[in-house]
């Protein structure tokens, strides 16, 4: 079978935040430079395709059922909200298609014709064999490689699970039918969006929890007033929970499931399984290019992306870092000022903000008041009950609980973690200051608009 065999200054393997942002700036500065993707449905990437823009694009649907149902709280009488699911569902199809032909296009005039479509995999260090959707066979070489192939749901070993009908992150996103009663796998931020989402279309909802409580990175306050919160939705929680079977009789899912000293049977329509995210690296054959891995898959890199690989870099989520998209577009700015623009940039010291798009959403920036104690900092806790803050009463979106950590010794901000409406918003204030290294008494003094949920701060820093 002939093979066509091309040279590349760069390949980027997989388009998603980092690749797709990466791929055109290299074009611009003078270098033959490939992309291969291994699907016209995944251009873009997760985020884009199955993860940050459907997920919210139907929890902006989920939460207008909400406000609709909690209108007379407002002065406004409605009927009950009548969730069409396939409804919601196509718009988050349009929503996505949009975005997605949006990135082709950009590629397409950026790459020419070397955006190639295809399934690809390494025979050498610096060389990839393509098999392209049409069936093509391709053998591509270059000086420099760039692997942002992401990743995808992790499905846990558990005796049953594969034999029965289970939803993932991704398939979730297609029902068109509301499950009856949705189990939940998973008590981390994928688990809890879909989880809230669901409850507010209408379906009962149950979220399982291996961990003493849910969002077990976070501090157990902030815990607690997320899981009281997802509790007054309806959602019922199963903690320090381990799942020992799971099967399938007629319309039911049916788990056996272990918590504490007993036993119990939960019994469902709908599993979905939302316990992390597994590295896209078993189908590249890294090992014929040398190319280090940790245990779990992930690509190991050093502070600069690179791998052990000379010429070999690895971005967004494969390198194992934090998993978000900003992340992933930091990790293209990386690379951008360390091979085109004569800088010296790394991931050392990166202040990397999160946020739960739960409603209210949950934002962080920094150390929790857990890790800033096990670091050995002596430090002072704010804390404030959403409710003190003015827009928020006027909005009726009283629920929730600002809370920072700020170093006595400096008066800087170590971390923020902020449970209130539009806190991923807020958030960013936050995260200036502590770029900055300004104290906390500048987000305390400073004149801020009132009434906004911004002003929060100021109430939240005046209480040190």
């Amino acid at each position: 079978m002939e093979v066509d065999t091309q040279h590349y200054d760069d390949i980027i393997i997989g388009g998603g935040k980092a690749g797709k942002t990466l791929a055109p700036a290299l074009v611009a500065d003078g270098r033959k430079t490939a992309l291969v993707e291994r699907s016209l449905n995944m251009i873009g990437g997760g985020c884009i395709n199955t993860a940050c823009i459907p997920t919210k694009t139907m929890v902006a649907s989920a939460n207008v059922a909400n406000t609709v149902r909690n209108s007379a709280a407002y002065g406004v009488k409605t009927n009950t909200p009548t969730v069409n699911l396939a409804e919601v569902i196509q718009r988050k199809r349009s929503v996505v298609q949009s975005a997605r032909e949006m990135n082709l296009h950009n590629l397409e005039t950026a790459l020419d014709n070397n955006l190639i479509i295809g399934e690809a995999k390494f025979v050498a260090p610096k060389t990839i064999a393509v098999t392209t959707t049409e069936g093509n066979n391709r053998l591509l070489t270059a000086e420099r490689l760039f692997i942002n192939t992401g990743t995808r749901p992790l499905i846990p070993s558990i005796p049953g699970l594969t034999e029965v009908e289970f939803l993932t992150s991704e398939s979730i996103m297609e029902l068109e039918h509301l499950p009856k009663h949705l189990i939940v796998l998973g008590s981390g931020y994928i688990g809890l969006e879909f989880a809230q989402m669901f409850r507010r279309f209408g379906s009962g909802v149950t979220v399982i929890g291996q961990s003493e409580q849910i969002l077990s990175q976070q501090d157990p306050d902030i815990a607690i007033a997320v899981q009281t919160l997802l509790e007054q939705d309806g959602i019922e929680f199963l903690l320090k929970a381990k799942v020992l079977r799971v099967d399938r009789t007629g319309n039911e899912t049916i788990l056996q499931i272990q918590v504490a000293d007993r036993e119990i049977t939960l019994q469902g329509s709908h599993l979905l399984v939302a316990v992390g995210r597994a590295p896209n690296t078993d189908s590249l054959n890294l090992a014929a290019a040398g190319v280090a891995t940790d245990t779990r898959g992930f690509i190991q890199v050093n502070d600069r992306l690179e791998t052990n690989i000379p010429g070999i870099w690895a971005l967004g989520d494969i390198n194992g870092g934090p998993q978000y998209t900003h992340i992933s577009l930091d990790d293209y700015r990386i690379i951008k000022a360390n091979l085109i623009d004569g800088g010296n940039r790394s991931t050392l010291d990166r202040l990397v903000p999160s946020c739960l798009f739960i409603d209210p959403e949950l934002a962080h920036v920094g150390l929790t008041e857990t890790e800033a104690q096990q670091q050995g900092y002596t430090i002072r806790v704010a804390k404030v009950d959403a409710s003190a803050v003015p827009r928020a009463r006027t909005l009726g979106q009283t629920d929730g609980l600002l809370k920072a950590i700020v170093d006595t010794d400096t008066g800087r901000i170590l971390g923020c973690s902020l449970l209130c409406h539009e806190a991923g918003e807020v958030i960013s204030t936050v995260q200036m200051v502590m770029q900055a290294q300004m104290p906390y008494t500048v987000l305390r003094d400073g004149i801020l608009t009132h009434p906004t949920m911004t002003e929060g701060l100021n109430i939240l820093f005046s209480k040190l």
